[in-house]
């Protein structure tokens, strides 16, 4: 049984947008991406479940927000990369959803693609540049429009040109498309930053 206050919680978050980073990522020495939760309405979605030092790094910050990991209703992964990719299984119950398709159980399930909804106001953009399937999740929250993406790796914006990328062109263009729109970047392994209009 859910504790009263607890539940008052719940009820109240699913009238909620909101979009808090669970885990800052980093790439030096060491490599880790930066974890995201976004509730929407009943949706409660985690944002690439890194390689961490520690599992308690994510489920420490999530049990802090009142989700236990088996009410995870979907897991958004940016590309197919470990380091954004190695947690998934944390989330038992959970739909996984990457640029081309929705995973749950045995099932292999496609989507509309470009501008596929996940929750009423959480939308999939293909951002293919850093890899071929790169997708970045575009969060209308209740304080600001959200870009979870790797089309940046830190909050200083840099690399500039991604070392690894398939296609910086295709790169440069998902950036235009995003800042055109976002408020905030949550960058794949950094701190978030501000978009200055």
């Amino acid at each position: 049984m859910i504790p009263r206050g607890r539940a008052s919680l719940r009820h109240h978050a699913r009238h909620m947008t909101s979009v808090h980073v669970l885990h800052t990522g980093y790439a030096a020495n060491r490599v880790g991406s930066t974890v995201s939760l976004v509730r929407d309405g009943d949706a409660i979605i985690v944002v690439d479940p890194d390689m961490v030092a520690d599992r308690s790094r994510i489920l420490g910050p999530l049990a802090a927000l009142g989700v236990e990991p088996h009410e995870v209703t979907h897991v958004f992964i940016s590309h197919h990369h470990p380091d954004h990719t190695v947690n998934i299984a944390l989330f038992p119950n959970a739909e996984v959803v990457d640029f081309w398709a929705r995973y749950r159980a045995d099932e292999w399930l496609d989507h509309d693609g470009d501008g596929y909804q996940l929750s009423p106001r959480t939308e999939l953009w293909l951002t293919p540049g850093h890899t071929e399937e790169d997708a970045t999740l575009i969060v209308r929250a209740d304080d600001a429009t959200y870009a979870l993406t790797h089309l940046w790796w830190r909050s200083d914006r840099t690399p500039d040109i991604d070392p690894l990328a398939w296609d910086q062109a295709a790169l440069e263009r998902g950036r235009e498309r995003v800042l055109a729109v976002a408020d905030i970047v949550i960058p794949g392994h950094g701190e978030p930053f501000h978009v200055a209009r």
